[in-house]
């Protein structure tokens, strides 16, 4: 187990550095941040001059090894726009992002298991199609649309909850709910159709035919079957959430987390703050993969991680 894990570690590595790589290379090849942050009337020598204050004067190989270097102390450099160290822009911002994730994801998946579970029980009933077309909805809408409609409905119109920002507890339903919608419609869907599968195979027949209660059946055996599929997918929504859907939620409704950070940051050519931010979230991503793997391993001990 402690190999499995080591080797976990070395291959993240490498994969947070190969996208630290091309994230350092895109970057300066789609623009030049002294162009952006200096005006236009500045002169060729307050530019050279700002270059080699930011330390862009030298070639992208000296760059990036110099870069490489203060990775070790996690110094990715001054923030350009914030004019603070990058590294604490990021560690700033991060926990308003993890807590709109727990949030949103935590609610989906305590809300997807059982409904999933009662629509499995009773396939083809009213209840079962109610959950499927609500999900099949939940899945068909995008995130900024039903953003959108819940500031106009609960902010505007009945003036429930505050339309932005992140003062107040109240602040976080709506992009709590708008985040975890679509991971809600594709977990409930996974659970009813995984535990479908589940109860129509011999070993639930066997037990029911052995006169074990359908609820022992379903919450000890089938459950755990249909757990790591489930988790997987959990783990697979929480990644995409870190890398993606948070961009979208968090500037619809100015949520002062990583995502509009890194927004705000491309906006400005902020390159340091933009490699910061990337390369944090690999590695967070790396971790969130170690640990399904390992928690997998706890449910079905069949599983070989090593």
């Amino acid at each position: 187990m402690g190999r499995y894990v080591l080797a976990r570690l070395w291959q993240g590595l490498l994969v947070v550095l190969g996208v630290t790589l091309t994230v350092f290379v895109v970057t300066r090849l789609v623009g030049n941040p002294v162009d952006l942050m200096l005006p236009l009337s500045a002169s060729a020598e307050q530019r050279a001059a700002f270059a080699q204050q930011i330390g862009l004067d030298q070639p992208l190989p000296v760059q990036f090894a110099r870069f490489l270097g203060d990775l070790a102390t996690l110094d990715f450099g001054q923030s350009l726009w914030q004019r603070r160290p990058a590294a604490e822009v990021v560690f700033e911002r991060l926990p308003n992002t993890a807590l709109l994730v727990a949030a949103g994801l935590g609610a989906a998946l305590v809300l997807a298991v059982p409904l999933g579970i009662i629509a499995a029980t009773r396939p083809d009933g009213p209840v079962d199609r109610v959950i499927v077309g609500a999900g099949l909805l939940g899945l068909s809408m995008p995130q900024f649309w039903v953003g959108l409609i819940l500031i106009y409905v609960f902010a505007v119109q009945l003036k429930w909850l505050p339309t932005s920002g992140s003062a107040t507890w109240w602040h976080l339903v709506l992009p709590a709910v708008t985040l975890g919608l679509a991971p809600l419609a594709r977990l409930t869907m996974l659970t009813r159709s995984a535990v479908i599968d589940e109860l129509n195979k011999p070993y639930v027949k066997t037990a029911r035919a052995k006169g074990m209660p359908r609820r022992r059946v379903l919450g000890v055996h089938t459950l755990r079957n249909v757990a790591i599929g489930v988790l997987t997918l959990a783990g697979w929504e929480l990644i995409l959430a870190l890398s993606g859907y948070t961009v979208v939620v968090e500037t619809v409704f100015a949520w002062p987390g990583i995502g509009l950070t890194a927004i705000q940051a491309i906006q400005r050519g902020d390159l340091f703050l933009v490699q910061a931010i990337v390369f944090v979230i690999a590695g967070i991503i790396v971790i969130i993969n170690i640990a399904l793997d390992l928690l997998f391993k706890a449910i079905d001990p069949r599983i070989d991680v090593r």
